[in-house]
């Protein structure tokens, strides 16, 4: 009966097909374990050294890989078995996590090798991600692709409301040991989904065109198309100048309210609340207003409600804030990839949502380091605040110059 009722609601469509329901809770799982350890971590980082610039310089480093090895994900699950491929990153990505487990027991886990392994693993997922999103919009068909990618950002965001909170529960009683090994743990989840998936026949690319000739028409395709090429821009000014808020949320917590782990992992939660409410909501107002349409508000209001947040006077009011921000970057981000992954064919998608990693991952990496690092020198508020009033100043130039842009006919 619960199939019978979901299509009412279009932005749970995506439930209705059983392979992608599976894969999304088994991710689900994972995710909570994944923002355990975040927390943990962030935690860790910024108490041991008392500065912004390590514990966005480890952020960094997780996703610094997607620069370079986004586009070579991309082209490799064009080329392969995305299910296998997906399970084979999956692995290695819980070796990773089971390294970190067994130095925090032993007592040897420090900045340093924390540092190398966030690198590494930012590496296993740059690889499998493209594959993963890939493999998500072939499990529905195209009029569920909102959906099925609004619904992933869900499944994210809710293991950041459950992650934070066990971890707060769990670094209180055991420490970040246990953090970690939960984490580990959760990797087992993925692989049990993905036994359980059929995928649907397709053509894969073997060697016609050579993987670096794939690779760079995967980049000829997106600076052929502009509104592939607008989105993929505006991605990575969102990455640099508002996404920071979400690496640094421990220095916040830490540094303007005094407290940990704890308002830590509450500011993380909202987020993660924020978005799973706007996903509930997404495909409603995708409805109504249209793709192209809902994208161009979502980038005008994301730098003012970044603004606000920063400028929070109190750690209620801060999460109040991230509650808000959460929600319009899922809607924004989500969007903004269906978006580029809509306009090309299946064969390409993945090429395509590896450039969308690429800049996002990039961006996001050098802007949590940068204002990090400038955050030490001329203070958190004033750097994060600033940055978020550029990002808005730019979104209102672009609207006054080319306000077509922002009308423009819909993909969907």
């Amino acid at each position: 009966m619960r199939a019978l009722r979901l299509p009412r609601l279009s932005s749970l469509r995506a439930f209705d097909h059983p392979g992608y329901f599976a894969v999304w809770l088994g991710a689900l799982v994972s995710t909570i374990g994944t923002w355990m350890e975040t927390v943990a971590m962030g935690v860790y980082v910024t108490q041991e050294t008392g500065r912004a610039e390590w514990t966005g310089g480890i952020v960094a480093l997780t996703y610094l890989p997607s620069v370079v090895l986004s586009p070579l994900g991309g082209a490799l699950a064009d080329r392969f078995d995305r299910r296998a491929y997906v399970a084979l990153g999956t692995v290695v990505q819980l070796l990773l996590a089971g390294v970190l487990t067994v130095l925090a027991f032993t007592h040897q886990l420090s900045v340093p090798v924390v540092g190398v392994v966030s690198f590494l693993n930012g590496c296993a997922s740059t690889l499998i991600n493209p594959a993963f999103s890939a493999m998500l919009a072939e499990l529905v068909p195209p009029r569920d692709l909102h959906s099925a990618m609004s619904l992933n950002s869900a499944q994210y965001n809710l293991g950041r409301i459950a992650g934070p909170a066990l971890a707060a529960v769990v670094l209180g009683v055991g420490g970040p040991s246990w953090a970690l090994l939960v984490n580990t743990l959760s990797f087992v989840a993925v692989l049990v989904a993905l036994s359980r998936v059929q995928m649907p026949p397709r053509e894969t690319a073997k060697g016609s065109r050579g993987l670096w000739k794939e690779i760079a028409h995967g980049f000829s395709v997106a600076r052929g198309d502009a509104d592939i090429s607008l989105m993929l821009w505006s991605t990575l000014l969102v990455a640099a100048l508002v996404a920071p808020f979400i690496g640094l949320v421990p220095v916040f917590a830490i540094r303007e309210f005094g407290q940990g782990a704890a308002a830590t992992s509450l500011l993380v939660t909202c987020q993660g609340a924020g978005a799973v409410t706007a996903a509930l909501v997404v495909g409603t107002l995708v409805d109504s207003l249209g793709q192209r349409r809902l994208l161009g508000y979502l980038s005008l209001s994301i730098g003012a409600v970044s603004a606000l947040y920063w400028l929070s006077p109190t750690l209620p009011v801060a999460a109040v804030g991230m509650f808000v921000l959460g929600a319009n970057y899922m809607m924004l981000m989500s969007g903004t990839h269906t978006y580029c992954q809509s306009r090309v064919p299946r064969e390409l998608q993945a090429r395509v949502s590896s450039l969308y990693s690429m800049v996002l991952g990039g961006g996001y990496a050098a802007g949590v380091w940068g204002l990090g690092a400038l955050a030490d020198r001329v203070g958190l508020r004033f750097v994060t605040v600033s940055a978020s009033v550029l990002f808005l100043a730019l979104v209102l130039t672009l609207r006054l110059l080319r306000p077509s842009r922002f009308e423009g006919t819909e993909a969907l």
